[in-house]
């Protein structure tokens, strides 16, 4: 009997103790986050490292992609959500497929939306019109386009090109990423409506090779 009274007790001090823990700064719930960021990938990075394995149409020439929208991803100030469990529908294909102009891939957006989109209240119409909005008011510097051959640069140099095309930015709204020593993306900072704002300290880290790899424009 005083076992049983004793393991009754430590189960009650085991829930307590689990119930008082902090909760998790990544927890999915729909609609509570602190901000987005606004993914952009140089897509012929993204080709040269996984695209053309893939035989992915985005990589085909006749697109002449650059920078792409990878997504709008709902951020805490520290973490972020992820597959969130909503009441909106999914998707439709003609929703998905909308999206392929500046995604590249229906296959994308599909994704987007059920990793991030999920996580954002809004319905999957509103969060790809809202991801569009977003991608539309940035303007992308042409330093990149102008390339007619695989150079390297410092990453820094990427993100000041960002900021002269878009004075109203401050340097702590975006951030450079590399990805086997490429350009991979640019990442700003938004309010949840869409406004600039500063980048929380783990989205706020740069690339800070001297030598990153930029494949021109196909």
């Amino acid at each position: 009997m005083r076992l049983i009274i004793a393991a009754l007790l430590l189960i009650g001090i085991l829930a307590t103790t689990f119930n008082n823990l902090p909760t998790n700064p990544s927890s999915n719930k729909v609609d509570e986050f602190d901000y987005y960021v606004l993914s952009l990938s140089w897509l012929p990075s993204w080709c040269a490292i996984d695209g053309d394995a893939r035989g992915a149409d985005q990589c085909d020439p006749k697109h002449d992609f650059g920078w792409t929208l990878h997504g709008l991803w709902p951020e805490f100030e520290r973490g972020y959500p992820s597959y969130c469990k909503t009441s909106e529908r999914a998707p439709s294909r003609d929703q998905t497929a909308g999206m392929v102009d500046i995604m590249g891939s229906s296959k994308l957006a599909q994704h987007e939306w059920e990793k991030h989109g999920t996580c954002s209240g809004l319905s999957a119409q509103d969060y790809f019109a809202a991801s569009r909005r977003a991608y539309e008011a940035v303007i992308r510097p042409p330093l990149l386009r102008k390339l007619d051959h695989t150079v390297k640069m410092p990453a820094y140099v990427i993100e000041e090109a960002f900021l002269k095309s878009n004075p109203s930015w401050d340097a702590n709204m975006i951030t450079i990423t590399c990805r086997q020593q490429r350009i991979q993306e640019a990442r700003l900072c938004l309010t949840k409506d869409l406004t600039p704002r500063k980048c929380g300290p783990d989205v706020l880290l740069d690339c800070n090779t001297n030598f990153a790899i930029v494949d021109p424009v196909r």
